[in-house]
């Protein structure tokens, strides 16, 4: 094989290779060998006809194209290889001719990895969340707690708000009963927005063994067959179920947790919280740096590469949906969808992804990034005790190459945080918090006096 000349254009290359007579003839042997056993020539046993028999019925040039399949990633590996050109994408068979002597010449078309411009990517100034836990939150976490440790008791009484409604019901719209409006010994907490609107609040002042008809009318944005109608639930009440909540004290806090007073559950509540938030304004203060400093760099993505990365983040997706029982294609029809418009929703993500992975790349070449064999050795013991595996079984199923390329990007990325500009911005939270803030703070401060 000999690459007579490469043109480069527009972001594509166009490689020209001449394959030497004897060694296009071995792939076409070798292109006849997988085929022959199909091949049905007059006079011959199914399989058996020679090849040139068959290349004199058919066309000396009948297996050319399975031939070329056969010989194409060897030489394109070797092409590339031999020019230093950074191909990405698949490549694909331009032109070929064959010659006098009976060599072939064959035009390789490939992408190219593009061309690159850092922009700014020291100093850049990047919002940065600044973490407050306040009050209202600490209280949230102490109700979803008592929320947790409930206990559920039948009343003799009125149902009211908050209750757990056990019943059987059944909708008909004009008289006439509808598919999927019928259910027996179902439990409704009234309150919870589960039904259309006006289907529980309906239910407050019902008593067990009561019948009572729910009169509703379903919303315009609900299924086309019910939507905008009126319909009546025939309603045979069971029980009524109250849920008492224990009470925030001591014991309380003893019984959820490794702490003696209910002081000292909320004060780990607001170090736990402000912990985790601290860690998501930091990933997100990261995540933005990087971005940012993408945005900054001049640089064409070929179309292949994000149709790739679209790819892995399907896979990706495809995996968590497997994850929960589901499958992709029963997730897209549920979405009302196809898989062309799930392709194009993650364009954009997928764009994102490979303009950061470009940019990384050329900033450990920029700044001469290095990895060393202990900083490898360490990340192989960080994946043996990630998947509890041995070592040894790490180092026989990774890529090293790609494990070092891994460190080096984590290094681009912590370079460019460590020299970003953090910009405080508040955390976002509803105004009627934003309201109170002068009031929690005051509770805070006499609580923190109390402690």
């Amino acid at each position: 094989m000999n690459v007579k000349s490469v043109e480069k254009e527009k972001g594509t290359a166009k490689i020209t290779v001449e394959i030497e007579k004897a060694e296009f003839d071995a792939a076409l042997t070798k292109a006849y060998a997988k085929v022959k056993k199909d091949i049905m020539i007059p006079g011959f046993r199914k399989g058996k006809a020679p090849r040139k028999m068959v290349e004199a019925m058919y066309g000396p040039t009948v297996f050319y194209e399975d031939a070329v399949n056969e010989i194409f990633p060897e030489i394109y590996e070797k092409a590339v290889t031999e020019q230093q050109i950074k191909a990405v994408g698949a490549p694909s068979v331009a032109d070929m001719n064959t010659e006098e002597n009976g060599n072939v010449v064959i035009v390789v078309a490939t992408e190219l990895y593009p061309e690159v411009t850092l922009g700014e990517y020291k100093g850049i100034e990047v919002p940065k969340t600044v973490v407050n836990v306040a009050k209202a939150d600490v209280d949230a976490e102490l109700e979803r707690m008592r929320d947790r440790n409930a206990r559920i008791e039948t009343v003799e009484r009125a149902a009211e708000m908050g209750d757990t409604v056990v019943l059987d019901f059944e909708g008909f719209v004009d008289g006439t009963a509808f598919e999927g409006g019928k259910a027996e010994k179902y439990s409704l907490t009234l309150g919870s927005g589960s039904f259309i609107p006006g289907f529980e609040e309906a239910l407050v002042g019902v008593l067990a063994g009561e019948d009572k008809d729910v009169d509703v009318t379903f919303p315009e944005n609900y299924t086309k067959e019910l939507a905008g109608k009126a319909a009546t639930f025939k309603c045979k009440i069971h029980e009524v179920k109250q849920t008492i909540k224990p009470e925030l004290d001591d014991e309380f806090a003893k019984d959820v947790s490794e702490f003696d007073t209910l002081a000292a559950l909320k004060k780990d509540i607001k170090a736990n919280l402000t912990k985790t938030r601290q860690e998501e304004a930091d990933r997100a203060f990261e995540n933005a740096a990087v971005e940012l400093a993408g945005q900054n760099m001049t640089c064409e993505i070929p179309a292949c590469m994000i149709e790739e990365q679209v790819d892995k983040h399907l896979e990706q997706f495809a995996y968590q949906l497997q994850m929960q029982g589901m499958k992709m294609e029963d997730y897209i029809k549920m979405m009302g969808g196809d898989m062309n418009a799930m392709r194009q929703s993650m364009r954009p993500m997928a764009e994102t992804t490979v303009r950061s992975n470009i940019l990384l790349s050329e900033i450990v070449n920029v700044e001469n990034i290095e990895v060393s064999d202990e900083e490898v050795e360490d990340e192989l013991k960080s994946l043996a005790e990630q998947y509890e595996m041995e070592l040894d079984k790490v180092k026989e199923a990774v890529n090293l190459d790609m494990v070092k390329s891994d460190l080096k990007g984590k290094k681009a990325v912590k370079l460019i945080v460590d020299n970003a500009k953090a910009v405080d911005v508040a955390e976002k939270k509803p105004a009627k918090k934003a309201a109170k803030k002068d009031e929690e703070a005051s509770e805070e401060a006499a609580e923190e006096v109390k402690e």
